[in-house]
């Protein structure tokens, strides 16, 4: 579908590129960013959800574009890359957001689904990178955002290739930030390191789980991931983590692996499966898209939260230095009342 003319107001307009677009974190992001004066590529396999995105992004005030396609492929991203700056304009920030996975043991694993993960979910990211560094480098401006998980720290059982391209993303865009800083280069590359989450992942994943597979829990909206990639797309900082489990996850990995491990192989089968049977014969996505528009939530809305109180507290720089002036000043205040005379401190109460 043609992208429709969204008025600009006071200025030129924001080059958006999102991947995985149709779907989960990538719907509820184009719906975050829709807003006029903004430009969408919207970049999925999905063609439905894809056209679905598109009309909810024009309906919000911007332009978007649909841009159907298989990420894995690095030719058909460099072409779409190049017809969205000759139909839309300079590319100001791409999100690399589209992955697949697989729900299996490692015994179990064939060579052809880890290859498949891995070119979605870390070569998807590698191409698309590679064709924003192209436009951005020569203008020296623009962002570069890797939509991460914590799994890119703590790995778990039955989910080796998903995690496995996951680390693989977090150490090439290391390795790119490094070049940038060497370069005085003002291309920005940033990964927002996500919890689980509440996407439609869950209800189309290939699985060998005797048991229909469910995010970790805590589990979060998709539009608390949508927040904190806008949020860190406009801020300065190399990660942003969202959701308690993400610090606790990051943080586990440096203070005690060895126990994670153990403390993942007691509990980690079990905390990733819902408890009803799986659906004998189910389709997956892993190859090619399930049909139908499936939106940004799955199907655990009673049971995810709407905030994360840890990325507001990122997002609010000055919240933890407020909150620790306030136990100061409590605690100068009861000392205060211990020293006061018994008399004075009858009249106070």
């Amino acid at each position: 579908m043609k992208a429709e003319p969204a008025a600009v107001k006071g200025g030129a307009r924001e080059v958006i590129v999102i991947t995985g677009a149709s779907a989960g974190v990538g719907r509820a992001t184009a719906r975050e960013l829709a807003r006029p004066g903004a430009a969408l590529a919207l970049v999925a396999r999905g063609r439905e959800g894809l056209e679905a995105a598109q009309r909810e992004a024009i309906a919000a005030g911007a332009q978007a574009m649909a841009c159907p396609l298989d990420v894995a492929d690095a030719g058909a991203v460099e072409a779409a890359a190049e017809r969205i700056e000759r139909e839309l304009g300079p590319i100001d920030l791409w999100i690399n957001n589209a992955m697949v996975s697989v729900f299996s043991p490692v015994k179990q694993l064939q060579p052809e689904e880890v290859r498949r993960v891995t070119e979605v979910t870390y070569l998807g990211t590698v191409n698309g990178t590679l064709a924003a560094l192209k436009r951005m480098l020569p203008r020296d401006r623009g962002v570069i955002l890797q939509v991460g998980s914590a799994l890119a720290y703590r790995s778990i059982p039955l989910q080796a290739a998903y995690c496995g391209a996951k680390h693989a993303i977090a150490g090439f865009t290391q390795s790119l930030r490094c070049e940038l800083l060497h370069d005085h280069s003002r291309v920005r590359v940033v990964i927002v390191q996500m919890p689980a989450l509440n996407t439609p992942q869950f209800g189309w994943v290939r699985s060998r789980l005797p048991e229909q597979p469910q995010p970790v829990p805590p589990i979060y909206q998709p539009e608390v991931a949508a927040r904190a990639i806008a949020w860190a797309a406009k801020h300065e900082g190399r990660e942003t983590w969202v959701g308690y489990s993400t610090w606790l996850a990051i943080g586990g990995v440096k203070l005690a692996a060895g126990l994670g491990d153990h403390y993942l192989a007691r509990n980690g089968y079990a905390a990733q499966q819902t408890g009803t049977p799986a659906e004998p014969g189910r389709r997956d996505n892993l190859f090619e898209p399930v049909p139908g528009d499936a939106g940004a939530h799955g199907s655990f809305d009673a049971r995810a939260r709407h905030h994360s109180a840890s990325f507001e507290l990122r997002r609010h720089a000055w919240a933890p230095l407020a909150m620790a002036g306030g136990w100061a000043l409590w605690l100068a205040s009861r000392r205060r009342r211990r020293r006061q005379p018994q008399w004075k401190r009858l009249l106070a109460a």
